[in-house]
């Protein structure tokens, strides 16, 4: 309500150019409107998270600078409402409508945002997402959040256009070690093979912030890598030893090979932050085996053999030794489509 801030059930009916809402009176609706929104000139948000314990809002916000805000009954119909009250304010620009129904079907994450970049604007006092104590299944868990919250909160961030989108960003997320579940519900999910099902957009899947997690002093010091290149799926990983750029000595990394993009990332296996600390893009790289009698140019210490060479489309080489034949086989065979 406009003068006494209390809600209401009203039964809204959507035209071309304005959005009507009507009183109900025994389960029927009036025969005149209420009121009425034009939509000319209107501006939505959605999701709206002015009121934290309403997750279920829409915005809209008149040229006229009323603003009105309107509750639904689930998030599928909170998104549906949105999509097409948008597309009725942009109804005489046939372009965005369309454009608002590729983002609605299409699969497109933002590609110079990197993970670490989303968990430090999630940590932030003022415009992170909030942390609550939440019970389940008579446990309490202290600084939670719900599946359902992140994913609105990465819309509302701009992060993602879509649910499928923001859930998909949530499950690298929680995949590359940044949030963690907690709970019988969302612990479960995460016995699903399939990326897509092991994040729950649901308000009774608990999840909080992994303990690894640790703010940076300065960005510098971290390895920023792009979503884009971590949302591929995953083809193949293992531990490898790689021999390194600067002291050319030999370290065991966990290796990560990623198809569509194509990326192969190595991890420190040794420390308990879950990023990568090195990676690169697989296409038009050059992969071969090395021949194992004798230590081929450019390696240096300790080699046990059973060795392959990655050459990058900027000529950088990385050596690799894999624990046997066989492995050094299978990695190759999966690597080379990828190139």
């Amino acid at each position: 309500g406009h003068i006494v801030h209390n809600w209401k059930v009203r039964w809204f009916v959507l035209l071309q150019d304005k959005l009507l809402y009507y009183k109900l009176e025994g389960g029927k609706k009036e025969p005149s409107p209420k009121g009425r929104i034009l939509l000319d000139g209107c501006t939505i948000t959605c999701p709206c998270l002015e009121y934290e314990n309403r997750p279920l809002l829409i915005k809209l916000k008149t040229k006229t600078n009323t603003d009105y805000f309107l509750e639904c009954c689930s998030r599928e119909e909170r998104d549906s409402w949105a999509l097409d009250i948008t597309g009725a304010i942009h109804a005489g620009h046939p372009v965005q409508v369309q454009e608002l129904h590729r983002m609605k079907n299409s699969f497109k994450l933002l590609a110079n945002i990197s993970l670490h970049h989303i968990v430090d604007k999630m940590h932030d006092n003022s415009s992170g997402i909030k942390l609550t104590p939440n019970m389940e299944q008579g446990n309490r868990y202290k600084e939670t959040f719900t599946g359902s919250a992140v994913v609105d909160w990465l819309i509302s961030n701009s992060f993602a256009v879509s649910r499928f989108e923001a859930v998909t960003l949530a499950s690298m997320l929680m995949e590359e070690n940044f949030i963690r579940p907690v709970g019988a519900r969302s612990i479960e999910a995460t016995r699903y093979s399939d990326l897509s099902e092991q994040f729950l957009d649901d308000s009774t899947a608990l999840y909080m912030f992994a303990e690894s997690y640790k703010k940076k002093i300065s960005s510098k010091e971290d390895l920023q890598f792009n979503v884009s290149e971590l949302s591929g799926t995953i083809v193949k990983q293992g531990y490898l030893v790689k021999q390194g750029h600067k002291r050319k000595n030999w370290k065991v990394r966990r290796f990560v090979l990623r198809a569509d993009p194509a990326f192969l990332h190595y991890y420190d296996p040794t420390k308990v932050e879950n990023r990568p600390v090195g990676g690169f893009s697989l296409r038009g790289c050059l992969v071969s085996a090395l021949e194992d009698n004798g230590v081929p140019t450019g390696v240096k210490g300790n080699v046990q053999g059973n060795l392959f060479k990655i050459i990058t489309k900027n000529d950088i080489h990385y050596y690799i030794q894999a624990s046997c034949k066989a492995e050094r086989v299978q990695w190759i065979e999966a690597i080379k489509p990828l190139t």
